[in-house]
């Protein structure tokens, strides 16, 4: 992965200070910058239990494209708002490789319109990566292991593109 041209990897600031300006003028005063911070890593323990919730919907999501009882524009851009949601909130919580498995299910999806058999098998690979992250508690990038499911999604997702 790491000698792969097409592939970027950006590790975001883990906190608020990190992402705006504070004690200058406009800027955010340290104490306030202090008490989000806090509110942020109190909610940290809560985040896996919402990120399952939505692991929860995007299963149901998938098992109504498989099963063919919903439209399927309609249920891959349910998948798609699912996994941008939780692509928006990984890094936040210390999950990062959640992130970068969402981005992929969303650069997969995003121009869309239906799935077949095998789409709809990447799309699987994609949910069932999110809940190891989950049930494993991967946190970061997930180390050897993070690499590998990376690794392994962007080789399914090259061979269908």
């Amino acid at each position: 992965m790491g000698d792969d041209p097409k592939v970027e990897v950006i590790t975001p600031p883990d906190t608020l200070k990190h992402k705006v300006k504070a004690g200058m003028p406009g800027g955010v005063d340290e104490k306030v910058l202090e008490r989000a911070e806090a509110v942020v890593a109190a909610m940290g323990g809560e985040f896996v239990h919402w990120a399952k919730k939505d692991l929860s919907s995007l299963q149901r999501a998938l098992d109504g494209l498989k099963a063919g009882t919903a439209e399927q524009k309609e249920s891959l851009r349910t998948i798609f708002q699912i996994s941008h949601d939780i692509k928006g909130q990984g890094g936040s919580f210390d999950y990062g490789l959640l992130t970068a498995i969402g981005d992929s299910l969303c650069r997969f999806i995003e121009e869309k319109d239906r799935a077949g058999a095998a789409e709809i098998d990447a799309i699987k690979l994609h949910v069932e990566a999110l809940k190891l992250v989950l049930t494993d508690r991967l946190k970061g990038d997930g180390g050897d292991t993070g690499a590998k499911l990376l690794e392994g999604l962007r080789r399914v997702v090259d061979k269908l593109s």
